[in-house]
């Protein structure tokens, strides 16, 4: 499990002085990163029953694709058997932007001195993503690459698999992906896409600590790439992404307009603003 050696290093950060503060200001992405590991530990389908055929049922019946031979595809499918080397390409530039560029715009902002911001992005990163944790133990469901590989019948300690993103692997002649998701801690946690939500979170706060225009743009540009890849590569269903999206919106609304303005909370940040 990685998060050992993330803790190791989180405690040597925090014990050598010059790295203290920002040691302290990163908390959130290494409780997030750990909490991601842990799940190792107790897989959401030792909770609940897993929906295999279900939700790639309700797929087809909203957003499935007739073909020319009258059959009825859901779109992952169509993408596998259309698909090019361009859309490929943004394809896999997208799904690379999923943590680094959330990661990298909150260090932009701790660097920038926008301390405030800065926690107020990491905690609701940190939020949205137990929301989705909690969604997964709640409905386990396979994604569309698992029913297009392996059918409708659950089979547990599935590996991971890259799926439609092996074409840019192939493009690259390097396993970037493979080496991502061959560590995938579990591959039936498809609902909610939380890859739909950290974009999203992200060109928001963008707009709340005023960022240019340009930087909004690009980080929407982005959100609705890693949104159209999420289908296109058959990560997830269109379905996964709405509830990614919904995930997203609620989960800001209630830390921003409820739990920030709770006076305890409000004392916890002036602090922690201090500390970093």
């Amino acid at each position: 499990m990685y998060s050992i050696y993330i803790i190791l290093l989180y405690l040597i950060l925090v014990a050598w002085k010059p790295s203290r503060k920002i040691a302290i200001a990163l908390t959130p992405w290494l409780i997030f990163a750990c909490s991601y590991d842990w799940m190792r530990l107790l897989p959401n389908y030792e909770v609940n029953p897993i929906d295999v055929r279900g939700i790639y049922e309700a797929e087809k019946s909203l957003f499935g694709i007739t073909v020319a031979n009258g059959s009825t595809l859901i779109p992952g499918e169509y993408f596998n058997l259309h698909n090019s080397a361009f859309a490929d390409f943004w394809a896999g530039f997208f799904y690379l932007c999923w943590v680094p560029v959330p990661l990298g715009f909150a260090i932009y902002l701790y660097l920038k001195g926008e301390k405030r911001h800065f926690i107020h992005f990491s905690i609701a990163f940190l939020f949205i993503n137990l929301l989705g944790f909690v969604g997964y133990y709640i409905y386990p469901a396979a994604p569309p690459w698992y029913v297009i590989n392996h059918g409708f019948e659950p089979v547990l300690n599935t590996p991971g698999s890259v799926a439609g993103l092996i074409r840019f692997d192939n493009m690259m002649h390097f396993p970037v992906f493979q080496s991502i998701y061959s560590g995938n801690s579990n591959v039936f946690a498809a609902v909610p896409s939380l890859h739909a939500a950290y974009m999203l979170i992200t060109t928001v706060y963008a707009v709340l600590s005023k960022q240019n225009k340009w930087t909004v743009a690009i980080f929407a540009f982005i959100c609705v790439g890693i949104w159209w890849t999420a289908v296109y590569s058959t990560h997830h269903y269109i379905i996964d992404v709405i509830l990614g999206i919904i995930t997203a919106i609620l989960g800001l609304l209630l830390l921003e307009k409820v739990i920030m303005k709770i006076p305890a909370v409000e004392r916890f940040i002036d602090k922690y603003v201090e500390a970093i």
